[in-house]
């Protein structure tokens, strides 16, 4: 099963709180062309969605940044949650290898 998820650059300044009320979780991109990591926001029910079948550091996932035009395959590293809630509250992808 493969996953396509879509991400907007995070906006300078922004605080995580404010952005999951807003229905946002902050997201990370490491490993794309050795740059340093990109600060992303993802739409909470996609992040959700995502989680219910992604296994992380297995699930290959097709990540979207329309603003800086990349685009590649991914798998997620890392998803830090809410200890008592189970809420997720970040997200980490590592971009794949292009061959």
């Amino acid at each position: 099963m493969s996953f396509t998820v879509e991400s907007k650059t995070r906006p300078e300044g922004s605080k995580p709180k404010a952005l999951r009320r807003s229905g946002l979780i902050p997201a990370n991109l490491y490993g794309h062309k050795g740059a340093e990591s990109i600060s992303l926001v993802v739409d909470a029910k996609i992040v959700e969605r995502l989680l219910k079948h992604a296994v992380v550091n297995k699930t290959e996932v097709e990540l979207t940044i329309p603003e800086l035009e990349w685009s590649g395959k991914t798998i997620v590293r890392e998803v830090q949650s809410h200890p008592a809630k189970g809420t997720t509250y970040h997200v980490s992808f590592f971009a794949a290898p292009q061959s």
